[in-house]
């Protein structure tokens, strides 16, 4: 049975990754006929004696006005040896908030570069943002190398200014692969090119379907955010109450003992139900029903969790935040705080500090966030939050912060410091292991 790896694109304006995308569907034949005749007409009627690979991703007609990937776009194709899920995310630093979902999920970042260009600010900020979200590997790919005549020296210089940064915020080196292509051409994508011999490594297609996928753990605590409900009301269900949501983390099973949070009344699982018939477990990402052996007062946004582990309950919060909005925040704001299934009012109390994404270095006590600025923040919450810290639960130590006038989303929240280096710590030596070394506060 071939196992799933999710992945996600990164990098700049016109950096290609739209082509890049194009490509592996084509050259993986995950591409349906009439998808490729009109991309064939499409390229025709703009002159191209080739065909747009872009075409086959950019499928909003504004994204295709503009030229530009505007919203996040999963594709979904497979090989023999492994399937993908594939977010290609936006390059243009107005929608990074794009960017943090589409990665928020991602096993492995493919982070795009323009040789021509080089490692640039957009760059950086898109690998601490990786970084952030416990992303735990990167490949880069040194995109257009065909007009840069395929020089090694150019390639060379922007691995070396790719892996400084990543190493400066904790990749190991096993980490880290680095491939030069072209998405146009087709060199080093799917087929290796003859036009890079000094280029030694996996293509692209053949380091996605070799990496090593890390199955989400099954010994860390179960948390369970609760979503609806259910009570039939019918004769044949008269007595059934069923909690249904998704396994954020852990493992279920019947008979265990768990927790509702935030009320602390403990219970056992009876049974767990499903569409298609009853389970013996449920792991994370399983969507379905848990009956309980009380009958207890819980309703969305209740949080059951084992009863051993319980994640802590608190309404004061120190959080880092990515800031997504046009409009400053500012200590003393008043927000809306989406946890879970759970959404309850909130307050920054303080800014303590600032994480400049490009000298990867801290600014103690900021006046104010700005659009993609990512700081430590300190929260009040009107009730209290079952949380766990962001790098040890990715489900139940992440948030969203809304603005309560409109609605809209102002940052993406981790509890803790997902990375050492946002407290000013030294970043770790290299080792061994895979993925971020020590991401953990």
């Amino acid at each position: 049975m071939t196992d799933l790896l999710r992945l996600a694109t990164a990098g700049s304006v016109d950096d290609g990754k739209s082509t890049l995308v194009g490509r592996l569907l084509y050259d993986t034949k995950s591409v349906l006929a009439d998808q490729l005749d009109a991309v064939h007409r499409a390229s025709a009627d703009k002159g191209l004696s080739t065909p747009d690979l872009s075409l086959l991703v950019d499928g909003l007609r504004s994204e295709r006005e503009q030229g530009i990937t505007i919203d996040v776009a999963y594709r979904y194709f497979a090989t023999p040896k492994r399937n993908f899920v594939l977010a290609d995310t936006p390059g243009h630093v107005q929608y990074t908030r794009n960017t943090v979902t589409g990665a928020s999920t991602a096993q492995l970042a493919v982070v795009l570069v323009d040789a021509r260009k080089g490692v640039i600010e957009q760059t950086r900020r898109h690998i601490v943002v990786l970084a952030l979200l416990g992303v735990p590997r990167l490949a880069l790919a040194v995109n257009k190398i065909d007009l840069v005549d395929y020089s090694e020296a150019v390639y060379q210089q922007i691995v070396q200014d790719f892996h400084a940064h990543a190493h400066g915020l904790g990749y190991a080196e096993d980490a880290l692969v680095t491939i030069p292509l072209s998405a146009l051409v087709g060199d080093n994508v799917v087929d290796r090119s003859a036009n890079t011999p000094w280029y030694e490594g996996p293509t692209l297609l053949e380091h996605l379907e070799s990496v090593p996928v890390d199955a989400d753990p099954r010994d860390v605590p179960f948390r369970f955010p609760v979503q609806y409900v259910i009570r039939p009301r019918t004769e044949d269900f008269k007595d059934y109450r069923g909690y249904a949501g998704q396994v954020a983390a852990g493992v279920v099973r019947a008979g265990d003992e768990i927790v509702v949070l935030p009320g602390g009344r403990t219970t056992t699982v009876v049974k767990i139900d499903t569409a298609d018939g009853e389970l013996e477990e449920a792991t994370a990402g399983q969507s379905v029903t848990l009956l309980l052996e009380h009958d207890l007062d819980i309703a969305r946004g209740d949080l059951l969790a084992t009863a051993n582990a319980r994640p802590r309950l608190t309404d004061e919060l120190d959080v880092t935040l990515c800031w997504l909005s046009d409009k400053e925040l500012r200590a003393g704001a008043r927000v809306l705080i989406k946890h879970g299934t759970k959404t309850t009012q909130g307050m920054v109390v303080t800014l303590r500090s600032r994480f400049d994404e490009q000298s990867l270095s801290t600014v103690d006590g900021p006046e104010s966030l700005g659009l993609n600025e990512i700081g430590q923040v300190s929260l009040r919450t009107a009730e209290q939050l079952p949380v766990d810290d962001y790098s040890q639960s990715r489900r139940t130590g992440a948030f969203l912060v809304i603005d309560q006038a409109d609605g809209s989303t102002l940052a993406a929240g981790l509890v803790g410091a997902p990375l050492p280096i946002l407290n000013g710590a030294q970043s770790p030596t290299p080792s061994d292991g895979h993925g971020l070394v020590n991401p953990g506060p």
